[in-house]
């Protein structure tokens, strides 16, 4: 299978992942806090990938530097985490989503200026496409319009999570798995979100316990884990195999999950321009295997 189609593959793992896990993480959020729905989270994902290296019988073979700069990347991603399902927590999730999704022209821009990762003449135009349909699908405009929505609740941090996604833990943790197994990097990136969000809480004297209808936000969390876990690890192999400069935008795509769940489930209507935007990441998805 060529690079490009891994790629892509990778990419829509990453959609359907993250689409469903930001759904039910937007829920989450608000029911109980972001740093308890991140811990949680996070320890659910983990045993889903110790459960891959078991079954894999992946070995933790790399040198100090690697190791290294997996905890730093795993660092930029519990930070990261932590501001965007804030943002879900205080902001409005249309607009949250489509802030958060602007990282990928921060790991576009690395990956081509830095990494030297380049793209044919029909993928330059369908990831621009992409990247419009995206924003479009994203923000209800209707309610713009209305003065409904604020657009500034939840932004700030959301900006912030978008810098540590696509400067630091997505670029670095491309570079780390095309040369370390891209399951193990993955632990280590959960394992080290999970000790930073313990020890922030410590430090604010924030309990992480789940109390309220326990059984019920256990099994929501653990979905929010486990799905989130599954768009890490799709986006990761794309990585140690394919190109992150084709991956990231297609992950990005995870809104059009999002807000189609959101019709299923919760009876949202989108409006015209919204339905344009799904149309445009199709084409856009479809145009970036040539």
């Amino acid at each position: 299978m060529s690079r490009t189609f891994i790629s892509i593959l990778a990419g829509l793992g990453g959609m359907f992942g993250w689409g469903t896990s930001d759904f039910l993480a937007n829920a989450a959020s608000e029911k109980i806090g972001h740093a308890k729905t991140l811990f949680w989270s996070q320890i659910a994902g983990l045993v889903l990938i110790a459960v891959l290296l078991i079954i894999t019988h992946t070995q933790f073979v790399m040198s100090p530097l690697f190791f290294v700069l997996s905890i730093v990347g795993g660092v930029a991603y519990a930070l990261g985490y932590l501001l965007f399902y804030k943002g879900f927590e205080i902001g409005n999730v249309s607009v949250v989503s489509a802030v958060v999704n602007f990282q990928v022209l921060f790991v576009i821009a690395i990956s081509y200026f830095i990494r030297g990762q380049n793209l044919t003449v029909f993928q330059i135009p369908a990831i621009a496409i992409l990247l419009i349909g995206v924003t479009i699908v994203s923000v209800n405009f209707d309610d713009l319009k209305k003065g409904t929505v604020s657009l500034l609740q939840g932004v700030k941090e959301t900006l912030l999570a978008t810098i540590l996604f696509g400067v630091i833990y997505w670029p670095l943790n491309e570079y780390v798995v095309e040369e370390v197994d891209w399951i193990a990097v993955s632990f280590i990136t959960k394992f080290t979100a999970i000790i930073v969000v313990l020890v922030l809480s410590i430090y604010r004297k924030q309990s992480l316990n789940i109390q309220y209808k326990r059984n019920k936000l256990v099994i929501l969390v653990a979905s929010v884990g486990l799905l989130e876990a599954v768009g890490v690890l799709s986006a990761t192999y794309g990585q140690s195999y394919g190109d992150g400069i084709i991956v990231a935008p297609i992950s990005s795509a995870l809104t059009v999950v999002t807000v189609t769940l959101a019709i299923i489930f919760t009876r949202e209507r989108i409006t015209k321009v919204q339905g344009l935007g799904i149309g445009l990441v199709v084409v856009g998805i479809m145009m970036s295997a040539f």
